[in-house]
């Protein structure tokens, strides 16, 4: 999977096309991605003494195919796909395949 934790991606299909957030996690068993405040559905939880969590109704994100989601480049400000390349020194690193800039 090309996408990682703490990248900017853009959602690009789908109920929230066009929003913007970072991937708070990747779930690779299921080819989906958890993007931050993208894809917010509604959950009615009980309350737990145990925990000391309230009941109620909590708005949390849920995950979305790693098919619809495109990462931003950081100099292009676009979204691209990714490649790898080796650097002089042997290191694999991905770059912008619009601006063949390098991310980190």
């Amino acid at each position: 999977m090309k996408i990682r934790k703490d990248d900017k991606v853009m959602v690009i299909a789908g109920k929230d096309k066009g929003k913007i957030g970072k991937v708070l996690k990747i779930l690779r068993k299921k080819d989906k991605v958890l993007v931050e405040k993208v894809n917010m559905v509604k959950r009615h939880t009980k309350p737990n003494p145990y925990v000391n969590q309230p009941g109620g109704i909590v708005e949390k994100e849920a995950p979305i195919n790693v098919s619809n989601v495109a990462v931003v480049c950081d100099a292009c400000t676009k979204p691209t796909r990714i490649g790898y390349k080796k650097t002089e020194d042997g290191k694999k690193v991905r770059y912008c395949k619009k601006c063949s800039e390098t991310f980190k």
